[in-house]
C-alpha cells in the first residue's frame, strides 16, 4: 500500500468533515435549533501527555441540537483520516445517550472556548494527543447536556427530574410510558442554567464507549461529496501558482521575463513574494504554466541566510558523525554513571547508526484560499492543525486584529504534522498577501515539485551508541550520544528546552526506553539543520527506536542470547510489557527467529521491536524474504496498549496505515539534497511502498487499565526495527542506514 493509497483508504474509513458549501448548509438547516452554550463545571485534571486538560473553562457552542434531531457537534480537532471526529462524536453520544449515526461534526472556529489542551490554554491536532487529553472533557460535556434535557423533559411532563431517564434520542418516563425526542426539548434545555454536578457514567457500563462503530463519513467520502482544502471556492476569487527560490533563502530579484508572462491566457498578475514569485490567473493551469516559464534572478538579501551552495545530506550527516563523540547534554532519564560501567563492563558493543530526511509526501498538496471582505473581516480556508496559530499569524499577515480572521480548517487529504506553518514560507500567507495586492479573492495552490522543495523534512539523523555487558551477559550501562537538531529545538529555540537544554524531539525514543539498564546516559549535542525540518508522523520515535532497537539486537547477539528472550530479562517486573510481549507473540503464532523454511519453500525470518510512543506501549514481529536483493516483507504482527479505548476499528485502522507509513519509510523513502537543492522533486523521485508491496498486518488491542494513551502514530515506530531485525537474522547482515534501498541484500 502506497502513501497514496493510505491516505485514499483513510479517506474512505476516516472521520467526518465539512466544507464551506456544507457549512452554510448547515448553518442555514440548523437555524431552527437551539445552541447549548455549556459550561463544564470544574473538576480535578487528568492528567495524561503534555499537562493534561482544565475542566474548569467555559465551553461554548460545541452542540447544536435541531428539531428533527440532527445533532452538530464542533469539534476542536481536525480530520486527516484519522477518524477523531468519530471518535469524540463517540464519546459524547455516549455520555449524551444519542445515537451515533445522528452527528454531524465539523471543526470548530478559532476561539478559546476549544483551547481544551496544555491546560485549556492551547489546541492542536498531533502528538496523538486529542482523544487522551480530551476524554473526560467530552464525557462531562456529554453528560451536562444530557441533564439539561432531561431537565427540560421533566417540566415538560410535569414530573420531577429523578422520575425521568433517556433512551438515544428521547427523554423517557417509564411510569407514563412517555418519551419526548431531544429536537422537541433543545430550545427549552438552552434556555436553563448549566448544571454544575452532572456526572458521566459511573464504571464503565458503556453502549458506545469500546465498541468498533462505523465512522460517520465514509459515505461521503465514497461518493466523492467530501470537500478538502484544494476543494475550495469562493464566488470572484483568482487562481495562483508559484515557484520558490532554487535554495531556501534567497529571494526574487527581476522577473527577466515579467512582460511575456502577463500577455500569457488568463495571466492577471505576477509577484514576488518572500523567496518565490506568483503568477496569479483566472484558472490554477494557467497561472501554473505562466509559474514554470518565470525567469528569475534569485538575489540573497543582506542578513539573511540562504541554505550554502555546497551543502549537501551526505555532507551534514558526516557532521553529525564528527559531533558524536564530543559532550553534550544529558536527557533526563540519567541514571548511574555509564561511562564508568561501560570502562568496567565485561563487552563493550558499540554502533552508528543514521536515517535520512524524508518528506512528509501527503496526498493532497498544500493550498489556501483567502478573502478580504467588505467589512475589513479575513476568510481564510486552508488545511491546519492549529487555527488559533493560524489565526494569528494570518492576522499579522493581513494587518488586522486576530477577532476580525475566520479560519475555516476543510479536511485534511493526510497529514502526518504537515499542516503547520514551519515559518512564512506557507500557501496561506502567500494567498493573504495576493489578495491584498489584487484586491479579490486568491488561492494558492502549490505543485508537487514546490511541496517537495519547501516541507519541513522529518531531520536526517545519527546516533552513536554504546552498550556494556556484565558477567552474566546482562546490559549494565548503556550511553547513547545524539548530535543533531529536532523540530522543538529548531522552531522554538533551545532556551525553552530546559537547563541544560535537551531536544527531546531528538532524543525521544532512545532516552527514555523501558528496559532495566542500571547506568545509561543519553547527551544530546545540538548540531542545527541548514534546512527545515519539522513534525513527521511520531516525531523522534520515527528514527530513534529504530537505531535503539536494532542496536539491543545487535546487544542480545553479542551477549548468545535470542532477542526476545533478552528483552524480556530487561523488563523482568513491568508486568504491562510482559504482557504486551506476550500478545504478540501469540498473535503471531509464536517466536519463531529464524532462519526457517516457510509453507511456499522460501527462507524467511522474523524480527522484534518495541516502542513507548505517546503514553501507548506497543511490540512488533515482521516476517521477511529476500527476492533479487531487496527486503520482501510478509506479515507484521503489532500488539498496541493504548491502556483504555473509545473504538477498536479506528485503533485497528490506524495501526495498519501506521505500518504501511513505517516500512514505506524504512525500504525507500529519502529526501538527499545536493548543492543546497533537495534531489527528489516528485513521487517519480522519491520512492514510497507500492499496494502489492504492503504486508498483512495483525493488530491485537490490550487494554491494560492505564492512563489512556495515543493511537495516531504510536504504531509506526517498531516497524523499522522489527524488519531490520529479521533482515539480520535472515542474512547475517545489520543494516544501519536507512533506507533498505541503499543496499542490495542477499539471503542467508
Amino acid at each position: 500500500m502506497t502513501r497514496l493509497d493510505v491516505t485514499l483508504l483513510a479517506a474512505f474509513e476516516g472521520g467526518a468533515a465539512v466544507n464551506l458549501s456544507r457549512r452554510a448548509a448547515m448553518a442555514a438547516g440548523f437555524g431552527g435549533g437551539l445552541l447549548l452554550a455549556l459550561g463544564i463545571p470544574p473538576r480535578p485534571a487528568r492528567a495524561q501527555a503534555m499537562g493534561g486538560l482544565a475542566h474548569a473553562r467555559k465551553v461554548a457552542a460545541y452542540l447544536t441540537i435541531r428539531p428533527d434531531g440532527r445533532i452538530l457537534l464542533q469539534n476542536p480537532f481536525a480530520e486527516g483520516g484519522q477518524g477523531i471526529h468519530t471518535a469524540v462524536a463517540q464519546i459524547v453520544a455516549e455520555e449524551l445517550d444519542a445515537d451515533l449515526a445522528s452527528f454531524d461534526v465539523e471543526v470548530a472556529p478559532a476561539g478559546a472556548d476549544y483551547q481544551v489542551l496544555f491546560n485549556g490554554t492551547r489546541r492542536v491536532t498531533g502528538g496523538s494527543f486529542s482523544v487522551r487529553n480530551s476524554f473526560q472533557h467530552f464525557r462531562v460535556l456529554g453528560a451536562t447536556a444530557r441533564a439539561m434535557l432531561v431537565q427540560a423533559g421533566a417540566a415538560r411532563l410535569g414530573v420531577a427530574a429523578a422520575e425521568c431517564g433517556t433512551e438515544p434520542g428521547f427523554v423517557t418516563h417509564a411510569a407514563s410510558a412517555r418519551r419526548i425526542p431531544y429536537g422537541d426539548l433543545a430550545e427549552a434545555a438552552a434556555a436553563l442554567p448549566v448544571p454544575a454536578d452532572a456526572e458521566p457514567k459511573a464504571g464503565g457500563a458503556f453502549r458506545l464507549i469500546g465498541q468498533p462503530a462505523k465512522r460517520l463519513d465514509s459515505r461521503a467520502k465514497s461518493t466523492g461529496r467530501a470537500s478538502y482544502g484544494i476543494d475550495q471556492r469562493v464566488d470572484g476569487m483568482l487562481q495562483a501558482a508559484v515557484v520558490h527560490a532554487p535554495r531556501a533563502g534567497a529571494e526574487p530579484g527581476e522577473v527577466l521575463n515579467e512582460p511575456a508572462l502577463r500577455a500569457m491566457p488568463g495571466v492577471h498578475s505576477v509577484h514576488r513574494l518572500p523567496g518565490a514569485v506568483a503568477v496569479v490567473a483566472d484558472s490554477f493551469w494557467r497561472a501554473r504554466k505562466a509559474a514554470a516559464a518565470a525567469e528569475v534572478a534569485w538575489t540573497a538579501l543582506s542578513g539573511q541566510v540562504v541554505v550554502a551552495e555546497d551543502f549537501s545530506s551526505a555532507g551534514h550527516l558526516a557532521l553529525l558523525r564528527a559531533q558524536a563523540d564530543m559532550p553534550g547534554n544529558p536527557a533526563r532519564d540519567l541514571r548511574g554513571d555509564a561511562p564508568a560501567a561501560l570502562r568496567a563492563a565485561s563487552r563493550v558493543v558499540t554502533a552508528d547508526y543514521d536515517a535520512p530526511y524524508l518528506a512528509h509526501a501527503q496526498l493532497e498538496p498544500p493550498s489556501a484560499l483567502a478573502r478580504l471582505n467588505a467589512d475589513g473581516t479575513l476568510d481564510v480556508w486552508t488545511p491546519n492543525q492549529a487555527p488559533e496559530q493560524f489565526q494569528a499569524i494570518a492576522a499579522r499577515e493581513a494587518g488586522v486584529e486576530p477577532a476580525k480572521v475566520r479560519i475555516h480548517t476543510p479536511l485534511l487529504g493526510g497529514f502526518f504534522g504537515r499542516h503547520f506553518t514551519y515559518g512564512q514560507h506557507h500557501p496561506m500567507n502567500q494567498a493573504i498577501r495576493l489578495a491584498r495586492a489584487v484586491q479579490k479573492p486568491v488561492k494558492v495552490t502549490w505543485t508537487r515539485e514546490e511541496e517537495f522543495a519547501r516541507d519541513a523534512y522529518r531531520p536526517l539523523a545519527f546516533a552513536r551508541l554504546r552498550a556494556g555487558l556484565d558477567a552474566q551477559g546482562r546490559i549494565a550501562a548503556f550511553h547513547a550520544t545524539v548530535p543533531g537538531e529536532g523540530p522543538v529545538a529548531k522552531h522554538f529555540g533551545t532556551a525553552r528546552l530546559g537547563n541544560p537544554p535537551v531536544d527531546t524531539s531528538a532524543t525521544e525514543g532512545i532516552a527514555d526506553k523501558p528496559y532495566d539498564i542500571p547506568h545509561r546516559r543519553v547527551d544530546w549535542v545540538h548540531v542545527p539543520h541548514p534546512v527545515n525540518v519539522g513534525f513527521w508522523r511520531s516525531v523522534g520515535h520515527s528514527m530513534n527506536d529504530w537505531m535503539y532497537e536494532c542496536f539491543l539486537d545487535e546487544v542480545a547477539e553479542a551477549a548468545g542470547q535470542d532477542p526476545l528472550a533478552f528483552r524480556r530479562a530487561h523488563l523482568a517486573g513491568n508486568a504491562r510489557l510482559l504482557a504486551l510481549l506476550d500478545a504478540v507473540e501469540e498473535l503471531s503464532g509464536g517466536w519463531r527467529r529464524g532462519p526457517f523454511t516457510a509453507a511456499d519453500g522460501g527462507r524467511r525470518a522474523r524480527g522484534i521491536a518495541m516502542a513507548s510512543p505517546f503514553g501507548s506501549e506497543v511490540a512488533t514481529i515482521a516476517e521477511v524474504s529476500v527476492r533479487e536483493g531487496e527486503v520482501v516483507v510478509h506479515d507484521v504482527w503489532v500488539a498496541i496498549d493504548p491502556g483504555s479505548i473509545v473504538n477498536p476499528a479506528i485503533i485497528a485502522a490506524q495501526v495498519e496505515s501506521a505500518v504501511a507509513i513505517g516500512l514505506s519509510s524504512a525500504a525507500y523513502e529519502e529526501v538527499a539534497f545536493d548543492d543546497g537543492r533537495p534531489v527528489p522533486r516528485n513521487f517519480d523521485a522519491y520512492r514510497i511502498l507500492a499496494r502489492a508491496e504492503m504486508p498483512r498486518v495483525h493488530v491485537r488491542i490490550v487494554e491494560s487499565g492505564a492512563p489512556m494513551g495515543g493511537v495516531g502514530e504510536p504504531g509506526t515506530p517498531g516497524v523499522p526495527p522489527a524488519v531490520t531485525n529479521a533482515v539480520a537474522a535472515l542474512t547475517g547482515r545489520r543494516i544501519r542506514s536507512l533506507p533498505f534501498a541503499k543496499q542490495r541484500l542477499g539471503g542467508a
